[in-house]
């Protein structure tokens, strides 16, 4: 497993399966999904193909053109330290996957 399996847990796709049930499955939003896996919300996916399932008790943001540090700490109520305990770099390219343990 890779360094984000504190944020996610891994779904093996079976036959059958379509992201629609697997959201509704894990309760998350399908595009979230799609996204955070690379993929488009209406794209085929293939038994064995493996997903991360973002875990709850945290909030996700991918990042899209033209982010800032400060839009991304506003985003999610925090500072730059708190963004940093949870991301160990940011780049703030497109379509990074940035987390925050939410305080609830």
């Amino acid at each position: 497993m890779n360094e984000n399996n504190t944020y996610f847990t891994y779904y093996t796709i079976e036959k059958g399966d379509n992201l629609y049930e697997i959201s509704r499955k894990y309760n998350i939003n399908p595009k979230l999904l799609a996204t955070i896996n690379g993929i488009k919300d209406n794209e085929y996916i293939y038994p064995g193909q493996e997903l991360m399932i973002p875990k709850s008790g945290y909030s996700y943001y991918i990042t899209g053109e033209g982010d800032t540090l400060s839009g991304v700490t506003d985003a999610f109520r925090t500072n730059l330290d708190g963004m940093l305990k949870y991301n160990k770099t940011i780049y703030l390219l497109p379509d990074q996957i940035l987390v925050y343990k939410n305080s609830r």
